[in-house]
């Protein structure tokens, strides 16, 4: 707890924290601290796991690093958190992977990240972004809100092995 009390005062503001590429010895991190999270957090079972793992194969092995590209923050060598932007068709980027542990919240930096991932989608010729994501988050969908991001659609499902209602946002760029 002590630890934890001084990470907090550490991360101040988040000025001191990096937005760095994505880099292949990443994705073990990142996966892993999906699966920690939504488990804990969700109740999601293991597919999301494996979900994760598997997007982040695909984009260690296909993306386009010209209109695609993912972000690690980092304070020093510690991880924070992630964002991705992927191509969802010619003139679409979709938003993908968006996370912050947990100690890294409600500081800015979720807004630094999105900001940073909109900025890149719009330089590499995109016209509008899309995300999926679930009503849950509520942090979450209130930044894409005030973003500028539209609630496209909302409906219940039956993912990870739990009951959630799935959302579906858009923003022109």
């Amino acid at each position: 707890m002590v630890e934890n009390q001084a990470l907090w005062r550490n991360i101040g503001t988040m000025t001191d924290v990096s937005l760095r590429r994505f880099r292949p010895d990443d994705a073990p991190w990142l996966g892993e601290q999906h699966s920690i999270h939504y488990a804990r957090d969700e109740g999601f079972d293991d597919s999301f796991g494996r979900l994760v793992n598997d997007i982040l194969a695909d984009f260690i092995d296909h993306h386009d690093p010209v209109r695609e590209r993912g972000w690690i923050a980092c304070r020093g060598a510690q991880r924070l958190g992630s964002i991705f932007c992927v191509g969802q068709g010619p003139t679409t980027a979709k938003l993908r992977m968006f996370l912050l542990t947990p100690q890294a919240r409600g500081r800015g930096l979720g807004k630094r990240m999105l900001t940073t991932c909109m900025a890149f989608a719009r330089d590499a010729g995109y016209a509008d972004m899309r995300l999926w994501t679930h009503e849950s988050h509520r942090a979450a969908c209130a930044l894409y809100a005030a973003s500028g991001w539209h609630l496209l659609e909302s409906r219940p499902v039956h993912s990870f092995g739990v009951d959630l209602v799935e959302q579906s946002w858009r923003v022109d760029l």
